[in-house]
């Protein structure tokens, strides 16, 4: 052979034995071991792919959920429905979606026979019917019907059951996240209470003193003050970045300087790094305002606010200090612990922070009389669910 084919032939083989090496290391995984084991990997992979769109609601969420729910089943056919009409059907016997039970009609379990599983159509398979109903907080909303085209075996009347359980657990988580969301909502509403009879009162009257006097001084107030309101009471979005929200206690800032004619000075160490931080709407500002109005409110000499941002590792540390009159830690933790329809100021954030990233979360308050106070917080960097809208 010439030492051209030679070469040609080398650099085949040597082709080939990577070929072969990668496609070891990157053929799809297969599931080892006993074949039980492997059907219980099938059926948490199904469970995991349900869950979800459930999560969503059963009206939104059913069509997505229906095919994985049906192959847990092993039926000829699986339907959801709510109180009133079908849902989503996924596998044989499509006519008989005119004859699905609802939640209206199913109060229990219930084997249904040939002489309720009606079909128009001759050639149909599906001759007999397991429904469960499906409820949430005790109350009806909905039913699973798993048909078959024979008698249907303990086994299947059982994974229905199973099923429709599975299926009111994911729902009642669906009302809670709505409910978190709408309590959200409510303590953003309050906050927004909080904020505009005093704060409003206050900084107009501070940009009408200078209307005369300044009146330059007086129109970039204003403007201040509607960049700050703008902000304050936007109707979207439960999450800001730490930029905006600094940005907008940057404006409130600045009016409250121009009210305290000198007597409030402010300091900010802000790290760029965690400025793109998610963190939830109106977090900070409440923490600030507290620091104005209740520590340095009536000090005859001002004071002095220092606002920090700091980059450690997965997280962002912040934190609001004030030498201003402080409080009694007593009263702090009453004003901490109180009614959650009393919660609002320092209590409203804690709650947030807490709803949002974990116990782990909430706010750390150095305080005693005299003495000033100060709020710190962390803030993961990252977190499953929290992003800008």
């Amino acid at each position: 052979m010439s030492p051209e084919l030679l070469a040609a032939i080398a650099s085949l083989v040597a082709v080939l034995a990577v070929a072969a090496v990668l496609w070891r290391e990157l053929r799809p995984r297969v599931l080892l071991g006993p074949a039980e084991h492997r059907s219980t990997y099938r059926i948490l992979h199904r469970i995991t792919l349900a869950s979800p769109p459930l999560r969503a609601g059963l009206a939104p969420g059913a069509s997505r959920a229906v095919k994985h729910l049906h192959a847990l089943t092993g039926s000829a056919a699986l339907a959801l429905a709510d109180s009133e009409r079908l849902l989503a059907w996924s596998g044989a016997g499509e006519s008989h979606q005119h004859h699905v039970p609802t939640g209206e009609q199913v109060s229990e379990t219930r084997v249904l026979g040939p002489d309720l599983v009606a079909c128009r159509e001759d050639s149909c398979p599906l001759r007999y019917a397991v429904t469960a109903p499906l409820t949430t907080s005790d109350l009806q909303v909905g039913a699973v019907t798993a048909y078959a085209t024979g008698a249907p075996p303990a086994g299947l009347v059982r994974a229905v059951e199973e099923i429709a359980d599975f299926i009111s657990g994911q729902l009642d988580l669906a009302e809670l996240e709505s409910s978190r969301a709408e309590l959200a909502e409510a303590d953003l509403r309050a906050l927004r209470a909080q904020i505009s009879p005093h704060f409003i009162y206050n900084s107009l009257g501070a940009i009408a003193s200078y209307i005369r006097t300044d009146p330059e001084h007086a129109r970039e107030l204003l403007l201040e003050f509607a960049d700050f309101t703008r902000y304050s009471f936007r109707r979207h979005g439960e999450f800001t970045t730490l930029a905006e929200e600094l940005k907008s206690i940057e404006h409130y800032l600045t009016l409250e300087q121009a009210r305290f004619a000198g007597r409030l000075r402010v300091t900010l160490r802000i790290a760029p790094e965690v400025l793109g931080v998610v963190v939830p709407f109106l977090c900070l500002q409440p923490l600030v305002e507290n620091a104005v109005q209740h520590g340095l409110e009536g000090q005859p000499r001002g004071g002095q606010i220092t606002i920090v941002a700091e980059d450690v590792g997965n997280e962002a540390h912040l934190s609001i200090e004030d030498d201003g009159a402080g409080m009694d830690p007593q009263t702090l933790r009453h004003q901490l612990g109180g009614a959650p329809g009393d919660r609002v100021g320092l209590a409203n954030v804690d709650e947030r922070l807490r709803a949002t990233f974990g116990e782990e979360y909430g706010l750390v308050v150095e305080t005693a009389v005299g003495a000033g106070s100060k709020v710190s917080l962390r803030v993961p960097k990252f977190h499953p669910g929290v992003h800008v809208a």
